[in-house]
């Protein structure tokens, strides 16, 4: 079967490769849509809780759950659209076993068990849905995600699995995949390489985020990028996972930890976000990236990112009109 053809217009706009998943990923696809057709999100695919869990465990595929969220984000913004994200995002509720899988999810395996394709059966749920770019997994194949976390009686403890470490409050020392150092995904890194621009984060740091970091050939793709690489920080820590405790520029120290030779240009963040802004300006500094201080979350007061204020922040960071620190906590741009 033929792969589609996704573009049906002109492209406008930057090219923007997004790594991450969950609803971090989906958060910043919201606002790249706004401002680029030329978009592709580089999905983590370690997830074995809920419905991708079980799927993953069945039917021997990728987690299907972060591609369908980034695949939901990306959907135009019209009757048609909205419409089918919300299909896909649509979860059964039920007695049987269909309770808590969602559509997206069934008919994502449906399509590779069909085609026999990762990306091909991505491209095609894209052109049904509309969608405004492009989604990919970081790698073709099921990965586990391991980290080893200190305990409060001083002992380290592995824990395993995306699910379990996402809900652990006690500092993680380190993570590593299994099977260690798999093979990238093609199309994702010449996203990377093709790419204007590329944004990391935000989201779960060490079961989303950092994964790309953990893959040899995604790492080497985000080298080349050099200094085209921005970094969009959480809005707030996990209170009851996996960043409990974790300050604005701890994220930054973590990432210097997996990638010390990786460049980043920006650095955006919330100022609600931040504690202390010297610690965040001097661990920007550290990496030579320029910070951008700037209200992205909605005005409801929720931890959750509003596409217009981020898009317009993102515009500024790629206008190049981002200096030392921009504090625009009063900006009105984007209100609910």
């Amino acid at each position: 079967m033929r792969t589609p053809t996704p573009a049906r217009t002109i492209p406008r706009g930057p090219a923007v490769t997004a790594l991450g998943g969950g609803h971090g990923l989906a958060a910043t696809l919201s606002a790249v849509r706004l401002m680029t057709d030329r978009i592709t999100a580089v999905v983590t695919v370690a997830d074995d809780g809920g419905s991708s869990g079980r799927l993953r465990d069945e039917l021997d595929v990728l987690p299907p759950g972060d591609l369908r969220m980034a695949l939901a984000a990306l959907c135009d913004d019209s009757e048609w659209g909205r419409t089918w994200s919300d299909v896909m995002q649509h979860r059964f509720a039920s007695q049987g076993s269909l309770d808590g899988h969602s559509v997206g999810n069934l008919l994502i395996a449906a399509l590779w068990e069909l085609l026999g394709d990762t990306v091909e059966g991505l491209d095609w749920v894209g052109r049904l849905l509309g969608a405004r770019g492009r989604v990919l997994p970081m790698t073709e194949i099921p990965l586990l995600i391991e980290a080893r976390v200190n305990r409060p009686d001083g002992t380290v403890e592995t824990v395993r699995g995306q699910s379990a470490i996402a809900r652990t409050r006690d500092p993680i020392a380190h993570v590593r995949l299994v099977p260690h150092d798999p093979p990238a995904c093609a199309q994702a890194v010449a996203a990377i390489d093709d790419a204007q621009w590329v944004i990391l984060g935000p989201g779960s740091w060490y079961t989303s985020v950092m994964p790309h970091l953990l893959v040899p050939g995604l790492r080497d793709a985000l080298h080349r990028a050099g200094g085209r690489l921005v970094v969009n920080l959480n809005l707030s820590p996990d209170e009851k996972g996996e960043t409990t405790g974790m300050h604005a520029e701890d994220y930054l120290d973590v990432l210097h930890a997996y990638a010390p030779e990786q460049r980043v240009h920006a650095v955006i963040a919330d100022p609600a976000a931040v504690e202390d802004v010297d610690r965040l300006l001097d661990a920007c500094a550290a990496r030579d990236a320029r910070l951008l201080l700037r209200q992205v979350s909605r005005g409801d007061g929720t931890p959750r990112h509003d596409p217009l204020r981020l898009a317009s922040a993102l515009r500024d960071v790629i206008d190049g009109v981002v200096g030392d620190v921009h504090d625009d906590e009063g900006d009105d741009r984007g209100n609910d």
